[in-house]
C-alpha cells in the first residue's frame, strides 16, 4: 500500500514565486536520490499555508527519506523558502 506524507507549512506572500521557482528542483532531487518516491503534489491554500502530498512506495522508503532530510541543493533550497511547519502526517492510500 502506498504511504502519504502530508506536510502543512507556511511561506510569506513575497516568496511564493521563489517557492514555486524551486519545487521542479526538489522534485528532481527526490527522483533522483529517494528510493520508493511516487510523486508530489502542492496545494496552495488561504493565509499564506501550503500542503504539500508526497506518495511514497512503503513506509520504509517515507522513513529513510526523512532520515537523509535537506541532503541535496535543491531540497535545500525548496525548505529555505519555508517560514513555519505547520504540521506534518503520515497515511495509507486506501
Amino acid at each position: 500500500m502506498t504511504t502519504v506524507e502530508i506536510t502543512r507549512f507556511r511561506v510569506s506572500p513575497e516568496r511564493t514565486a521563489e517557492l514555486l521557482a524551486t519545487r521542479a528542483g526538489m522534485v528532481a532531487d527526490f527522483e533522483a536520490d529517494r528510493e520508493g518516491f511516487l510523486g508530489a503534489k502542492l496545494i496552495e491554500l488561504p493565509g499564506g499555508e501550503w500542503l504539500d502530498i508526497v506518495e511514497w512506495r512503503t513506509p520504509a522508503d517515507f522513513a529513510a527519506s526523512r532520515a537523509k532530510g535537506g541532503n541535496l541543493p535543491g531540497i535545500q533550497a525548496f525548505f529555505a523558502v519555508i517560514d513555519a511547519l505547520v504540521s506534518s502526517e503520515e497515511g495509507t492510500l486506501r
